[in-house]
């Protein structure tokens, strides 16, 4: 039984679900939220935050600043608490409430940013307010996970070997595209380290600039941006799938029937994986794909009738499925 004394010394690894029998083809997903910050993001933040207390440029004096569509901010009140750091999370309007009391609760302060910029969207402007803090006041800390390369590392160290022990002979990995430290973490790995050549498929929300798509509306947070990343470096990426919010909702709907319970990344890596795989002969392959959270802060968005309805329409989840996902219910 593991005893600990700060909430970031517990993250479960080994978990994965085999999605094969109800899936058709065969899909492992690796889950990530069993943490006390609930989701994959509980690694970049100890990787920054511990990287930069070691450069000495977080002291105790300094308040931790950061953008965040909500799981980060959540990881990072948390170390925050635990080390008495004051922490302002900066995030807008597609945060869900849960996300945001949680933060909260922990302590922290949340700074919701109302109007998106024309160019940058909602990003942009949460961006141009944490420049703005920070060049008022020099004890702000941020960051930057946009930028970050502890961002990537701490997936490089920690995320793609755990995925490699457990699937030595592994073909294709999916994984989500937001900040892309995941992505490039894991990608890195396995193109640099790995012996076995592994296919590396992003998966990206339609409405998304990070490959070079047309921005447009999302509203589930996670996935996705309207300011490409600076860490983003396609040469370490094989294949992008980009995913209609309207099949991440129906996938995490799907999944939920079968008592699993995720977030909207995971909808959307769920649903582009299944794509691809339809794409492709996969009957052969060993495929994983990476579920950064759980469902439970989603719960007044993605699993609520009269906000889906609101912004998808009445039959967002009748009979039309996403084509890619074969099982019934």
């Amino acid at each position: 039984m593991p005893v600990i004394r700060v909430p970031q010394d517990f993250n479960e690894e080994e978990l994965y679900v085999d999605l094969g029998p109800f899936l058709g083809r065969s899909l492992f997903l690796k889950c990530e939220g069993f943490n006390f910050a609930g989701s994959i993001k509980l690694k970049a933040a100890t990787e920054m935050v511990g990287a930069a207390e070691r450069a000495g440029v977080l002291t105790p004096g300094s308040v931790l600043v950061e953008s965040s569509s909500g799981n980060l901010g959540v990881a990072l009140s948390m170390i925050a608490a635990s080390k008495g750091y004051r922490f302002l999370c900066v995030t807008d309007s597609r945060c869900n409430l849960s996300t945001r009391q949680l933060m909260e609760t922990l302590g922290s302060q949340v700074h919701i940013i109302a109007e998106s910029e024309a160019n940058g969207g909602f990003l942009g402007a949460r961006i141009a307010y944490v420049r703005a803090l920070c060049a008022s006041d020099d004890r702000y800390v941020w960051l930057n996970q946009y930028a970050n390369p502890d961002n990537w590392k701490a997936h490089y160290r920690r995320t793609a070997p755990a995925i490699a022990r457990q699937f030595p002979r592994l073909d294709v990995l999916f994984v989500g595209a937001g900040t892309t430290g995941t992505l490039m973490g894991c990608a890195r790995y396995f193109w640099e380290r790995h012996l076995r050549r592994v296919r590396i498929v992003a998966v990206d929300s339609v409405g998304s600039v990070t490959f070079g798509g047309a921005s447009g509306r999302r509203m589930i947070p996670g996935l996705g941006t309207s300011v490409r990343p600076q860490l983003l470096d396609e040469s370490y990426v094989d294949d992008v799938v980009c995913v209609e919010e309207t099949d991440t909702v129906r996938t995490c709907h799907l999944l939920a029937r079968r008592g699993f319970l995720f977030g909207g990344s995971t909808g959307t890596v769920v649903s582009g994986a299944a794509a691809w795989l339809a794409r492709h002969d996969a009957r052969d392959l060993t495929a994983v794909a990476i579920a950064p959270d759980l469902g439970e802060r989603y719960l007044d968005t993605v699993y609520q009738t009269n906000w889906l309805q609101a912004l998808y329409g009445e039959d967002v989840l009748g009979p039309g499925r996403p084509t890619a996902l074969s099982w019934s219910v």
